[in-house]
């Protein structure tokens, strides 16, 4: 049986997957690292020229659009846009508060805001 999920692929590197599931994290702080891990790697490639954050919010839109016409359900298209959006949000918030550009944050700065967020 055909699995649709094999069919995409992942932004993040087999080297940042394994640093992540090495973590000494809880599973569920691992997936939190990796979700954003994964996030961040496609608002570097949505925003890869320097665009303001409006132009970057409509770009998200279109590309959330692009990939749930791959579900064929239109009511997936808006969740996801949500979800999208939130996590940018998160790493913005998180960027500007260690004075880091969006685009330079790396896997040590997730792992600092997830457990940021674990013990609030």
């Amino acid at each position: 049986m055909s699995n649709q999920t094999n069919s995409f692929s992942s932004p993040l590197s087999e080297e940042n997957i394994k640093n992540i599931d090495q973590l000494n994290l809880p599973i569920l702080q691992k997936q939190h690292v990796r979700l954003l891990a994964h996030c961040l790697e496609i608002f570097k490639e949505i925003g890869k020229d320097d665009i303001s954050l409006l132009e970057k919010d409509e770009l998200l839109k279109k590309w959330c659009d692009k990939q749930s016409q791959k579900f064929n359900d239109k009511n997936f298209n808006q969740l996801f846009y949500e979800q999208m959006s939130s996590a940018a949000k998160k790493l913005n918030s998180f960027s500007l508060s260690i004075e880091k550009k969006l685009k330079e944050l790396d896997l040590e700065d997730l792992i600092t805001l997830v457990e940021q967020n674990r013990e609030n």
